[in-house]
Order: C-alpha cells, then structure tokens, then sequence
C-alpha cells in the first residue's frame, strides 16, 4: 500500500509549543489523530497571528482549508508538549500550503503535515486571489 508522504522544507516561518491534553488521548493512551489536527489548526492561528494575520483577515480575504495530508512518525502522550515548525510553501493565484513538522520535547518526531489553504469570501461563497500584500509578506520571509 502506498503511503502519504509530506515533504518538510529545510526552514521553518514559526514554531508553536502546544501542550498534548488529556483530552487528546485516543483508546491507545496516546495523541488521537482528530486530536492531531486540532492542535494543527491552533498552531497555524498562532503562525498566521504572528504575522498579524487570521483565517478571517488575512490582508481582506479569509481562509478555507482545501486539503490535508498527515503522515504519522510517533506516538505523543500526555504531558508532552509538542514543537510544531511551521512554514508557508507553494505560493499560488488562490492560496498556499503550510507545513507542519511536530516533535515532542525530546525531539522525537511525531508527525509530518500539510494543509492547503485557499482564500475564499465567505459573504459571497467563493475563492479569491491571494491578496498582493500577503503574497510579497510570504515571498519576503520565504
């Protein structure tokens, strides 16, 4: 069976530190997949809030995911916080990817992630083009 791959870039834009909950254990004892993509959405409102940005202004358009790949390293428990590097890649007309390496505090890696996001006008349902002031923002940094 073929499996996912997520390419992470050599530099990263931002890194979160996200504390695993309780509340984020699965049956197994360990970080839940859905629990997983949680804790991706609050690291990228902590990467797009350091930029002054959010996914409903993000230089007058909003954000809406397209697409999500996770690729699975290791298991993160509870009590671990887990370091998430963060960077903007694949610029296009509509939007980006941002990609996500995570690892728990001794380094180890849990997983790999890529979410693509589209700008998109939710007064009028649908896309819009990645506004120029956010475009030369992510090329300046990149």
């Amino acid at each position: 069976m073929a499996r996912i791959t997520v390419d992470i870039p050599a530099h990263s834009h931002f890194t979160a530190s996200i504390p695993v909950r309780i509340t984020d254990l699965n049956y197994g004892n360990h970080l839940g997949n859905d629990a997983l993509l949680s804790i991706l959405h609050e690291a990228r409102m902590q990467l797009l809030g350091h930029y002054g940005y959010s996914e409903l202004n993000l230089g007058g358009a909003s954000l809406i995911m397209a697409d999500v790949a996770i690729s699975y390293k290791g298991e993160a428990f509870y009590g671990d916080t887990l370091t998430i590097s963060m960077a903007f890649d694949d610029l296009n007309k509509y939007g980006f990817d941002i990609t996500y390496h995570v690892r728990n505090q001794a380094g180890k890696e849990v997983a790999r992630a890529k979410t693509g996001m589209l700008c998109f006008n939710y007064q009028e349902r649908r896309l819009m083009s990645l506004p120029c002031e956010v475009k030369a923002k992510i090329e300046t940094i990149a």
